[in-house]
């Protein structure tokens, strides 16, 4: 295996969105260092961060005391700032969160409160205003109004940002897979051995198996979860706005919903249904007889256990393969729509999502473990994509804000 013949003082493994910003961060924060990018597709973006729904979301959904409520609101505003630069389309279609019984009020009374304690705007409105809003949208009593809520495309975002990254004189290695650890400061990839001050781990659905190989986050594992849309075609459209049912929050999937996309289309879903490998995004493409042993393994131990409800959750999303079922399900947030004009399928999204083996409990918030040599961004989960300009300059104030001096 050859050695790449220059040191660097950044590599980062993963050209999703994570990655990228973060070397955007690094190159402004330390303009005269080194940074280098591996991605082992041979596009940036090609999985989670091109896949998503493009929602950028304002921040209402999380505690307080999470990183997720410290940086959406942020993450929000900087996002729409950057597309705008770059001349990327931002829908300032805005959001709704709708309760299908009174039962469901209590927990939407709780989201206005963590809006308000994260300084987010938001409003409780009643079936009267929110027929100004959208005619069409039904709620019981009352619904949750988010006005900064938007959608954008997200691979225009992550070709934007490469472009931008290659002006600065950051290098993006393309078609170079993460293959393992060797020694101090240098990894194996592709078929080259490269070298650097500090590694920064930003492999998404693989994540994990870059930190354990660093010796960090043992008892974390990666579960992926299968993401489908399905859009609606007509040249009428059913909402002009996003419309969210309220969540369960002791879990971190938002239910299916209707997104309005950067281009004007709606789609509903997503699915959230547990996949059998990291990629296995369709059929038996990417099969993986390896991963299925080890995510099967962990999906099983989860349904036998019905952990964080599991089992429910996962016959639940299952279902909602069938059309009709999604529609219905969607249908309860609107006073009339057509079923049947919802016919094409979305290309599928795979949510990396953190689970602890030890207490079999998901990972809800953002993890980020390091030493002065490697940082690992471990749960970079939704609203990570909304987050990642803020939150990325965290990670290097809080993990490599030390990083002064070439090794």
């Amino acid at each position: 295996m050859k050695r790449d013949n220059k040191t660097y003082d950044f590599l980062i493994i993963g050209g999703g969105i994570m990655g990228l910003a973060l070397a955007r961060e690094l190159k402004t924060r330390f303009p005269g260092r080194s940074v280098c990018v591996l991605e082992k597709e041979k596009e940036v973006g090609l999985h989670a961060s091109g896949r998503n729904s493009g929602v950028l979301h304002a921040g209402f959904y999380y505690s307080a005391d999470s990183l997720k409520a410290k940086f959406t609101k942020d993450g929000n505003a900087e996002m729409k700032k950057f597309c705008r630069e770059k001349g990327i389309p931002v829908n300032e279609c805005r959001k709704v969160v709708v309760a299908q019984s009174e039962d469901e009020l209590e927990s939407l009374y709780e989201l206005e409160k963590r809006g308000i304690k994260n300084g987010v705007e938001v409003k409780l409105v009643d079936e009267k205003e929110l027929a100004s809003i959208d005619k069409n949208v039904r709620t019981v009593k009352w619904a949750l109004f988010s006005p900064t809520t938007a959608t954008v495309n997200p691979v225009d975002i992550c070709q934007a940002m490469q472009s931008e990254l290659l002006a600065m004189g950051v290098e993006i290695r393309l078609g170079v897979e993460y293959r393992r650890k060797i020694g101090e400061g240098a990894v194996a990839a592709g078929d080259a051995v490269y070298e650097a001050g500090m590694i920064v781990n930003c492999a998404g659905l693989y994540a994990d198996k870059v930190a354990h190989d660093f010796g960090f986050a043992d008892e974390y594992v990666v579960i992926p979860f299968k993401g489908i849309y399905l859009k609606y075609h007509s040249n009428d459209k059913p909402v002009s706005i996003n419309v969210y049912p309220v969540p369960n929050l002791k879990n971190p999937f938002l239910g299916v919903h209707f997104t309005i996309t950067a281009d004007n289309a709606v789609k509903i879903g997503p699915t959230a249904i547990p996949a059998f490998w990291r990629e296995n995004y369709a059929g038996m493409g990417g099969f993986n007889a390896k991963e299925m042993w080890e995510t099967v393994r962990h999906e099983c131990a989860l349904f036998a256990k019905n952990s964080f409800g599991f089992r429910d959750l996962a016959v639940a999303e299952i279902r909602k393969y069938n059309k009709r079922h999604l529609a219905k399900m969607a249908r309860n947030m609107v006073y009339a729509i057509d079923e049947n004009r919802f016919t094409e399928w979305t290309r599928p999204g795979i949510r990396a999502q953190l689970l602890n083996t030890r207490t079999s409990e998901l990972v809800q918030d953002f993890m980020v473990a390091g030493d002065r040599r490697s940082v690992h961004i471990l749960n970079a989960v939704s609203p990570a994509f909304t987050c990642s300009l803020p939150f990325t300059r965290w990670v290097a104030e809080k993990f490599i804000g030390n990083f002064h001096q070439k090794h």
